[in-house]
């Protein structure tokens, strides 16, 4: 059963619910109640199905089984989750591995990102933590529709993209039934289509990094997906310091520097894929990549509160 709460206001519909362990908020622009109640509520049911096809909660899910065969054999699995993992592989080389699906490998014993915490690993056992996270190590075959983990102990997950992959897929069903405008919102990761019951865009605030109720700026879009990665909620304090609870997958330390990234293009999974990497790439780095990318924009706050975005950006 899923938990839910319902606003109405002059043409729009809203429920939000928990899904995938996150708040998820579907949006809907309509005349009747019960019929827009009965879209969202087809909505909620396929972003069900996408949680049960990629939990790692449940051993009889995809992924589960995926990394209980690690180094061992291939598994055979849904031509959606070869599709997926496929695409995750493309980002992985667009970001040159800032994004990785193996990223579930981590050893987390070392990291809690709390108070208690108080000295970095060295490098070398950092070094050590992340050995077994590498993409290249994902052996797909598009023939035999198998996915292979080279190496024992291997794991993937999809938290860095399945958020945005479910949010795309629920916006998809909902157009196909007529859904003309609305949002899917995925605990701050979010697509949006169509207009305003009064014709205007929707207004998208991106929160504050120090105060995550507050919005630090906004944009007006339609037809566009819009995520966050931000570190201002868990993080660690050492010397004086402030480390965020990402993790780069290279080197096993956590990344500095970066409050937030906001990405916005045309796709839900895109954007929420896209997010963190920036994040471990850096401001230079991760602008330069996003300039390249057609359609693509980006929105960086640094930990002294400075704004940097890409070229194709207009804030209001």
């Amino acid at each position: 059963m899923v938990a839910t709460e319902t606003l109405v206001e002059q043409g729009l519909f809203k429920q939000a619910m928990k899904l995938m362990g996150n708040r998820f908020e579907i949006t809907v622009v309509g005349e009747d109640a019960a019929w827009a109640n009965g879209m969202i509520a087809a909505a909620v049911a396929e972003i069900q199905r996408i949680e049960r096809l990629l939990t790692t909660y449940s051993d009889t899910s995809e992924t589960s089984l995926i990394n209980a065969h690690a180094g061992i054999a291939p598994v055979e699995v849904s031509h959606e989750t070869l599709e997926l993992v496929k695409r995750s592989l493309r980002i992985s080389r667009l970001t040159q591995g800032a994004f990785d699906i193996t990223y579930g490998s981590i050893d987390k014993r070392l990291w809690n990102f709390d108070r208690t915490m108080t000295a970095l690993p060295d490098a070398a056992t950092a070094k050590q933590m992340v050995r077994l996270i590498n993409y290249r190590n994902v052996v797909v075959d598009d023939q035999a529709s198998t996915i292979f983990l080279k190496e024992k102990g291997m794991r993937i997950g999809f938290g860095g993209i399945g958020k945005g992959y479910a949010a795309e897929k629920a916006k998809q069903l909902l157009q196909e039934w007529g859904i003309t405008s609305g949002i899917v919102n995925a605990s701050g990761d979010l697509t949006a289509w169509g207009y305003q019951p009064d014709g205007r865009q929707w207004t998208v605030g991106i929160a504050h990094p120090d105060v995550a109720e507050l919005p630090f700026s906004a944009l007006n879009i339609s037809n566009m997906a819009v995520a966050t990665s931000g570190n201002y909620e868990k993080y660690a304090m050492i010397g004086g310091k402030k480390y965020s609870h990402t993790i780069n997958p290279k080197t096993g330390l956590p990344v500095t520097g970066i409050k937030s990234v906001t990405i916005i293009c045309p796709n839900a999974e895109m954007a929420d894929a896209m997010a963190t990497p920036v994040t471990i790439m850096g401001i230079e780095a991760g602008l330069y990549m996003v300039n390249q990318l057609k359609g693509v924009g980006c929105i960086i706050i640094d930990d002294n509160n400075r704004m940097y975005t890409s070229r194709n950006i207009n804030l209001k």
